[in-house]
C-alpha cells in the first residue's frame, strides 16, 4: 500500500496515541486463575465431546479443560500442542463461535457455550511464559524435507517433522515468518509481538532452519527443491489478489485490504498510518471485518462494508459481522461494485443492488470515499506448481500431490476452508505422511 502521495482526506495521525492503544488493545484478554477455574468448572467433559468432532485439529478439548480445573495448565497446554503446535494463535483468531463453541453442549441447552477459546489461550499462554517448550526431537534421521511458506501450514509441518528427527529447511519470500498470522490478522487479535514470540518457541524443538526472502520463482525452483531434498511441502498460500473489474479501479486512494492489513501489523507506531474519513471496503469475509474495523480504530469517520450477496452468505461469522457493527461499521449488502468514480484520486463509488442470485436491479447508490480496500479474494500464482485445479494445487487427504515427493497444504491446497487452524491440522497431516513415506 503506497503511503504518498496521499489522496485528499487520507491523513496519519486521526487520533491522538493514548486513543489508539485504547483502540487495539487485547480483544479476548487471557483469563486469569481464578476466571480459568470458573469458566472450565462450566464443562461437562462430555464422553463423546461434539466439540472434539468440531475441532478441525481434533484437540482433546475436555481433556485439556480437566487439567486447567484440577489446576495443571502446563498439561492442559501439552494437550492442545500435541495436536495444534500453534494453539497459542488459534485460540486468539479461531471463529470458536462456529466451531468448537457453536456445539457445545452448554451453548445448545443454554446459549452460553463453555468459554473452549479463552481457555485454550490460558493454558497455552501459561506453557509458553514458562520458556519449556513440551517436546523433544527424535534422533536425526539423515533426511532433508524443505518447506515453502512460513505461515501456519508449513511451521505445523515443519515442526512436526522436525519433532520426528529430520532437518527441515523453511523458506518464505517475506522479512519475517508467520505468513497469515503475522501479516494478515487483525491487531487487536494478535497483540504485544505474539506470532514473532510464538514462531521463536516453535523453533525452540530445534532441525528447523529459517530462511527468509526467498520464495518460489525469487531465489527458489522447485526442480531444484526436489533434488536437494528428500520431500518438498508446498505451504505457499494465496499470493494474489482478485481484481474488481471496474471502471476506475486503478485510481489513487484504492488499494488491496490485506496489503493495509500487513502494513498496520508491522507498524511501530499507528499513529502514523494513514487512512481516510470515508472509508469503503469491499468484500464479506474475515479480511474484510478486519480492515473495516482496523479503519474505524484508526480515526476514520465513516467506514462501510459492502458485499455483493445477503448478510447470510458472507464468509465473516455472525460474531466478526456484530464486531464491526459495534464499532461502528456500516454493513450493506445485496449491492456489487459498478464503477469507481474521481479526477485521479477516488471520490465516490458506484455499486449496483443486487438480488440474491446476484442478477442486477437496475438501482444504484453512490458512497463517498477517499479511501476503498478490496477484499474479495485472493489468487495462487500457479506457475510451475502440480496439478492446480480451480485455483487450488490438488491433494489427497494427506497432502499428497499428483508429483511424487511434493505434498501441499493450507490455503493453497485443496480441501481446506481458508482457516488458520485448518491449515495447522493439513501441514500436521501431511506431516506425519511424508515422515512415513521417508521411513518405508
Amino acid at each position: 500500500m503506497s503511503n504518498t502521495p496521499f489522496s485528499e482526506g487520507i491523513e496519519a495521525g486521526r487520533l491522538s496515541a493514548a486513543a489508539i492503544s485504547e483502540n487495539f488493545g487485547d480483544l479476548h484478554p487471557r483469563l486469569d486463575d481464578h476466571e480459568a477455574l470458573v469458566a472450565s468448572d462450566r464443562c461437562y467433559f462430555c464422553h463423546d465431546a461434539p466439540c472434539m468432532t468440531a475441532c478441525p485439529t481434533d484437540i482433546d478439548i475436555p481433556l485439556f479443560i480437566r487439567q486447567i480445573s484440577t489446576g495443571t495448565p502446563e498439561a492442559a497446554a501439552r494437550t492442545i500442542f500435541s495436536q495444534n503446535i500453534l494453539g497459542g494463535m488459534c485460540a486468539r483468531v479461531c471463529p470458536t463461535e462456529t466451531l468448537c463453541e457453536e456445539v457445545c453442549v452448554r451453548e445448545t441447552a443454554e446459549g452460553s457455550p463453555v468459554e473452549i477459546g479463552r481457555l485454550q489461550r490460558y493454558a497455552t499462554d501459561v506453557l509458553m511464559a514458562s520458556g519449556v517448550h513440551p517436546f523433544e526431537r527424535d534422533a536425526a534421521t539423515g533426511k532433508r524435507v524443505a518447506v515453502v511458506g512460513a505461515g501456519p501450514a508449513g511451521l505445523s509441518a515443519a515442526h512436526r517433522l522436525a519433532m520426528y528427527g529430520h532437518d527441515v529447511t523453511v523458506y518464505d519470500g517475506r522479512a519475517k515468518a508467520g505468513g497469515l498470522n503475522e501479516f494478515g490478522i487483525a491487531a487487536y487479535k494478535s497483540v504485544d509481538g505474539f506470532a514473532e514470540r510464538e514462531v521463536d518457541w516453535l523453533l525452540k524443538i530445534g532441525g528447523i532452519t529459517l530462511e527468509t526472502g526467498k520464495a518460489l520463482g525469487a531465489g527458489l525452483s522447485l526442480d531444484q527443491l526436489q533434488t536437494d531434498f528428500d520431500a518438498v511441502f508446498l505451504g505457499i498460500g494465496l499470493g494474489g489478489v482478485n481484481v474488481l473489474g471496474v471502471d476506475g479501479e486503478d485510481k489513487e486512494g484504492v488499494d488491496d485490504a490485506v496489503d493495509f492489513i500487513a502494513e498496520l501489523r508491522q507498524s511501530d507506531d499507528l499513529t502514523t498510518l494513514p487512512v481516510g474519513r470515508d472509508v469503503v471496503v469491499i468484500g464479506g469475509g474475515m479480511t474484510a471485518v478486519d480492515a473495516a474495523v482496523q479503519a474505524k480504530l484508526l480515526g476514520a469517520l465513516n467506514v462501510s462494508l459492502v458485499y455483493r450477496r445477503g448478510r447470510d452468505r458472507m464468509n465473516a461469522s455472525q460474531f466478526e459481522q456484530d464486531l464491526a457493527a459495534s464499532k461502528g461499521v456500516r454493513i450493506i449488502t445485496n449491492a456489487s461494485p459498478k464503477a469507481v468514480i474521481g479526477n485521479g484520486a477516488v471520490r465516490e463509488i458506484e455499486f449496483e443492488y443486487t438480488n440474491d442470485d446476484l442478477t442486477p436491479t437496475g438501482q444504484t447508490v453512490r458512497l463517498a470515499a477517499d479511501q476503498v480496500f478490496k477484499a474479495i479474494g485472493q489468487t495462487l500464482d500457479s506457475d510451475g506448481l502440480p496439478d492446480v485445479v480451480h485455483g487450488k494445487i490438488s491433494v489427497d487427504e494427506t497432502g499428497r500431490t499428483s508429483v511424487a515427493g511434493i505434498w501441499a497444504g493450507g490455503d493453497c491446497a485443496s480441501g481446506g476452508d481458508d482457516l488458520t487452524v485448518t491449515a495447522v491440522g493439513e501441514g500436521r497431516d501431511a506431516a506425519e505422511d511424508i515422515h512415513a513415506s521417508l521411513m518405508a
